[in-house]
């Protein structure tokens, strides 16, 4: 099987997922229009050096619909014997679009590849595109439908996270990108974007806050409880799941849960015989890929069973990953990770995640990959481990070794 290799990783800003964001302004379209581009230009590529575009977004409808990746191709600078791939696998889609395009090289269909996502957040609202788990009774009712934020506060509750731990979690998520930003880590990954006369819109991840403490977020009322206790009362439908369960603690609000934001990422993949071709030196080996489908009720516990399966597939062991990427959908996504595998809080997340930063629903998998990436490379590390939890009980993952 031939290797398939990381040449490089982007990303756009993160801008507020909002009227008043940076970036509201700017189209789907155009996000990720320009963000090829800079695959492109950075790496000095013909328009058609690539065999496909898979570009990843969840909310495909309106201006994210109609094959958004094919749209994406045909308004930037490649050429449009490139065809285009839209995927949908909820917050895994960037990433699963990089493993699509790493497992289609690996297995020859294709000397390299453009992969990621985007989401405009603001522009296309969560949830617009309807789903049919969570308003067709015959089957929201058979898998005990609950919201995203339920799903999270019953891990809390079920493995034992306080607010507090929760809590602590976003301050330590918000001071490391801070850090980050001031340390210039991103550097290498964030590309500006600017408006059609070249003028910079956004440079720097907008949605952080990096003020915040436990104080603070202490302040704020948990955002799933009146949905849990109250109208409609989803807190009775898991305890039907769970009858162990005698209540549910709701733990999670907008200060430690992932922010709305727009985005948009791309990752370069390519075997060989690309990288000769055109003169570039491979940055790692996509080592492995992995997917699996979970308790669709208590919903984003993926990442613990999706990396467990990761291991056993290549023989490894966690002690064998020198630093992770963990989605932080919730905060106690990334802290059940950390309680099942015992990793140490400073190999994961080493710069804030998406709690500071935010989660351009489509773009997210791609962008923990290239910070993984400039991570590894910045502390002269090898291997390290990128995963997300996915809407509906899925998890994906994704390792990758320095070369």
């Amino acid at each position: 099987m031939t290797d398939a290799y990381i040449y490089d990783a982007l990303r756009t800003p993160r801008g507020k997922g909002r009227k008043d964001g940076a970036l509201h302004e700017v189209t789907s379209l155009r996000l990720s229009a320009l963000t090829l581009n800079a695959v492109k230009e950075r790496n000095n590529l013909n328009g058609h050096a690539v065999e496909d575009v898979i570009w990843g977004n969840v909310t495909q409808v309106m201006e994210q619909g109609g094959c958004l990746a094919r749209s994406a191709v045909l308004a930037s600078d490649l050429d449009q014997s490139i065809p285009g791939l839209a995927i949908n696998r909820f917050c895994a889609s960037g990433m699963e679009a990089v493993n699509l395009a790493a497992n289609q090289v690996r297995g020859g269909a294709g000397e390299a590849y453009i992969a990621g996502g985007v989401e405009m957040m603001g522009r296309v609202a969560m949830g617009s595109d309807g789903a049919a788990i969570a308003v067709d009774p015959s089957i929201a009712m058979e898998t005990y439908f609950v919201p995203q934020g339920i799903s999270a506060d019953i891990i809390a509750t079920e493995y034992g996270f306080s607010r507090d731990d929760a809590d602590a979690l976003a301050v330590e998520s918000q001071r490391r990108a801070a850090e980050a930003w001031k340390e210039n880590r991103f550097a290498k990954s964030v590309i500006t974007v600017r408006d059609q006369n070249g003028i910079p819109i956004l440079d720097h991840d907008e949605y952080m806050r990096p003020g915040t403490d436990m104080q603070a977020l202490g302040s704020l009322n948990a955002s799933f409880q009146q949905m849990g206790e109250h109208m409609p009362g989803f807190d009775k439908v898991a305890m039907l799941k769970y009858p162990h369960l005698e209540k549910i603690n709701h733990i999670h609000h907008a200060g430690n849960s992932s922010g709305i934001v727009d985005g948009a990422a791309a990752v370069l993949i390519g075997n060989k015989e690309f990288g000769e071709k055109w003169g570039l030196k491979p940055r790692a080996r996509i080592k492995a890929t992995a997917k699996i489908g979970t308790d669709p009720t208590i919903m984003l516990t993926g990442p613990v069973p999706v990396t467990e399966k990761i291991l056993r597939e290549t023989g490894m062991t966690i002690g064998d990953l020198d630093l992770f990427e963990v989605n932080e959908a919730f905060a106690s996504v990334v802290l059940r990770f950390m309680q099942a595998f015992d990793v140490e809080d400073s190999k994961v997340n080493v710069n804030g995640g998406s709690i500071a930063m935010g989660h351009p629903l489509g773009a997210t998998g791609a962008i923990i990959i290239g910070t993984l990436l400039d991570e590894l490379e910045r502390q002269d590390k090898e291997t390290g481990l990128a995963t997300l939890c996915i809407a509906s009980g899925m998890g994906a993952a994704t390792i990758i070794e320095r070369v």
